[in-house]
This record gives structure tokens, C-alpha cells and sequence, in this order.
């Protein structure tokens, strides 16, 4: 017997992993440009990490609301999903830029 309470539980710590990871590459990306030196280059990427972190961190809190407010949790709206890869994505970029 299927407990359809546990699919919405475990997409909740599925947005919580994913802001674990994003709060890491937030850090390593000021730890990064702190000890290599700040750069104009270095400071705009790690602004925009930060940034980046800080969006993808408003729609995942969001989305966790939503998930333990209502039983059957709604769909994620398409604007929000967008929002969340366009910022996983270009979080990852800024990162990349960091390190290379």
C-alpha cells in the first residue's frame, strides 16, 4: 500500500539537498575569490554566485511551503521551475568562472 504522503517528503528534502549544495558553492565561491585575491572579475563573479544562491533560495523556500502546507501539494508553476534551473545553471557557471 502506496502512502501518498511520502512522494511530497521526499521532494521537500530534495529541494532541501539542493540548497545545501547551493549554499556550498555560494561559499567556495567567496572562500575562492577571498584567498586567490580579489579581482573586479572575481568580485562581479562571486557577487553573482551570491545572487544566484540568494534567488534559488527564495523559490526553493517556496516551494517547501507549498509541499508541507497543502495535502495534495500543486504542481510547480512553469515560471518557477524555469527560475530555479536558470539559476542552478548559472550558479554552476559563475563557480565554473571561479575556478578556471
Amino acid at each position: 500500500m502506496r502512502d501518498p504522503g511520502l512522494q511530497p517528503e521526499r521532494t521537500r528534502l530534495a529541494w532541501r539537498r539542493t540548497t545545501l549544495a547551493g549554499t556550498v558553492v555560494a561559499v567556495l565561491a567567496v572562500r575562492t575569490t577571498v584567498r586567490d585575491g580579489i579581482t573586479p572579475a572575481a568580485a562581479v563573479a562571486c557577487a553573482a554566485c551570491c545572487l544566484l544562491w540568494l534567488g534559488f533560495l527564495l523559490i526553493a523556500h517556496r516551494r517547501i511551503r507549498a509541499l508541507a502546507a497543502l495535502a495534495p501539494p500543486p504542481a510547480l508553476p512553469p515560471r518557477q521551475a524555469a527560475a530555479a534551473t536558470l539559476c542552478t545553471v548559472a550558479l554552476a557557471v559563475c563557480a565554473a568562472a571561479l575556478v578556471f
